[in-house]
């Protein structure tokens, strides 16, 4: 059985292995990186996961996908060091539950796509005998997590570029205080905007010496850990079919789920919750796909994407194809999210159940479910829980909650009247000096900042 390949979304690039898909991130036409083949797990095997710790799991949808790139023991070393926390599942009622990705070390779901991430390139790096400078936009959680997993790798540095204004103290500071190979940019624009220059960077002939690549899911090394909690949470609840709800903005969560079930998982539905953001329940019920430019600004900040990257990936999935158009010659963006062939939109509203949730539902959310039932939902496990409630099946459900409630203090104190306790992961971190460079424009003084101030550190 030979290496599994990977194709172009723009469907302009030759076919690369995965190393190269990974150390790449994106393809040089601009689209995002898909597996030709989807390897699939048979029942049997599904079942079996019952009977295996996170990391086992883990270990054999990796395998599945990097037959041939790795040696399986080293494949199992990287999952069992990756996934040393735990994975809570919480019933708060019959067919409905909670499932905590936020034990890591920087209390984020992010944390499972970050350390595997990383491990994999720090491989593949070394065996080339390359220094890479990872690229990464983040919205919230990401650079944290992916700042976190990349410090002190002897042949990284970090670069990451945040909205200034839409992210909380405590998840700047995850990036802003490690210094070393982590190198934190403050955008003053949207996430958007910090993803657009992070997209500019990897087609620019004029940076090919600093061997960029990205953390961001556009690149597929972040989704596939993505994958294995979905197959986890399905091996503990012992279900027949499984319906998950999943908080969105890039849409990599929603992709790992979505891989997940093109394996085998019978996942009966995926609810999309999104928030103001509503590019996506509009598309699903009218066809027509408008990006929401520029992105309105919510609490749950990792949500706030007017035009998701993955979403190229999912309409690929469905037999379309969604891409931005540009100019040929500076790989400027002229017009986002153009549909050039239309996916099957019946099919996908089989498959997609998508609603968007205003503030005030998500505060009435974390409200509610403090005073009836003691637990502490953030803004962005509130919008999947919320979502989850306006459908009406009879399968049962589990919400992904994708942060700490720590990581939002103010919006926490504001409602409850309580001081969310304070993971050991993120004790003393307020306390902790901060550096970070703030960016006054868009591309052209990125490009100056990493060829100039940046250039001599690589």
């Amino acid at each position: 059985m030979g290496s599994i390949l990977f194709r172009s979304t723009n469907r302009g690039a030759p076919e690369v292995g995965f190393r190269e898909a990974l150390l790449r991130g994106q393809a040089p036409d601009y689209g995002l990186y898909m597996p030709v083949e989807i390897p699939v797990f048979t029942p049997g095997e599904i079942t079996d996961f019952r009977m295996m710790d996170y990391h086992r799991i883990a270990s054999e949808i990796f395998m599945k996908f990097l037959r041939t790139d790795l040696p399986i023991p080293r494949i199992e070393d990287m999952s069992r060091n990756a996934y040393n926390f735990d994975v809570p599942i919480q019933r708060i009622r019959e067919d409905f539950h909670i499932m905590w990705l936020t034990r890591g070390p920087t209390a984020s779901f992010k944390d499972f796509a970050a350390r595997m991430m990383a491990k994999l390139m720090e491989y593949f790096a070394k065996s080339e005998r390359k220094k890479l400078t990872v690229l990464v936009a983040t919205s919230g959680d990401t650079g944290g997590a992916v700042a976190n997993a990349f410090h002190r790798l002897e042949n990284m540095n970090v670069v990451v570029l945040f909205p200034l204004a839409e992210v909380t103290e405590r998840q700047r500071k995850q990036m802003s205080t490690l210094g070393d190979n982590v190198f934190p940019v403050a955008v003053k624009g949207k996430f958007d905007d910090c993803q657009a220059i992070v997209k500019m960077a990897f087609n620019d002939r004029e940076l090919e010496h600093f061997e960029l690549t990205s953390a961001n899911s556009i690149n597929f090394g972040r989704l596939m850990p993505q994958i294995v909690y979905y197959f986890y949470a399905y091996s503990r609840l012992n279900v027949k079919d499984i319906v998950f709800s999943v908080p969105s903005g890039n849409f990599g969560n929603l992709m790992g789920g979505v891989f997940a079930r093109k394996m085998g998982l019978p996942v009966k539905k995926f609810i999309v919750a999104v928030n103001e953001n509503d590019e996506f329940p509009e598309f699903l019920k009218t066809g027509k796909y408008n990006p929401v430019v520029p992105s309105k600004e919510c609490s749950s900040n990792a949500m706030n994407v007017g035009h998701p990257s993955n979403l190229a990936r999912l309409i690929d999935l469905y037999g379309g194809w969604l891409t931005d158009e540009r100019d040929m010659k500076t790989g400027k963006v002229l017009k986002k999210g153009v549909i050039k062939i239309k996916p099957d939109v019946e099919r996908m509203k089989n498959d997609f159940s998508s609603y968007s949730v205003a503030e005030k539902e998500v505060d009435g959310t974390i409200t509610s479910y403090f005073r009836n039932h003691g637990i502490v939902l953030e803004p962005h496990g509130a919008v999947g829980v919320r979502a989850a409630e306006k459908i009406n099946i009879k399968v049962p459900v589990v919400c992904l909650e994708t942060a700490d409630p720590a990581k939002f203090p103010d919006k926490i104190r504001t409602l409850l009247g309580v001081e969310p306790p304070l993971p050991a992961s993120l004790a003393g971190i307020d306390r902790t000096k901060e550096d970070y460079e703030i960016l006054e424009g868009g591309y052209v003084e990125f490009k100056k900042f990493l060829c100039g101030k940046f250039a001599h550190i690589l």
